[in-house]
């Protein structure tokens, strides 16, 4: 059961937080934008994360109806995350925050560890 049907919310922003708020959900979520991928990969992707909260919020997140989770039956197990239907409607909202992001860093002399090329096709959206 998802966290939210036990909880009665006064705001949509209080309700929209506790789905994706946090420090890794909405990177998932972003990882998850263009493609579909396995825990492994999720995994590399995010770096410092621990197995133990991945696992954690990965179900939050699918609990939360918003990645769905194929497993296929073989040996070893392969386990693929995508974005659901609700998934897929909140990567504009995270395109908004990426972008503000940038520009909060480009405002305030912050070094982003990513290389300009890739922040314009992220920015037009070609990634």
């Amino acid at each position: 059961m998802s966290k939210t049907e036990s909880k009665l919310y006064t705001c949509g922003m209080e309700l929209t937080m506790d789905v994706i708020g946090g420090k890794w959900k909405t990177v998932i979520l972003w990882h998850l934008r263009n493609r579909t991928l396995r825990f492994s990969e999720l995994k590399r992707r995010l770096g410092s994360i621990t197995q133990k909260m991945l696992t954690q919020q990965l179900r939050e997140l699918e609990d939360d109806g918003l990645i769905n989770r194929q497993v296929y039956p073989q040996i070893p197990p392969k386990v693929e995350y995508s974005l659901t239907e609700y998934g897929e409607k909140i990567i504009p909202v995270l395109y908004s925050i990426y972008t503000w992001g940038i520009h909060y860093a480009q405002d305030f002399n912050l070094e982003l560890d990513i290389p300009s090329e890739i922040l314009e096709k992220i920015i037009n959206k070609e990634i």
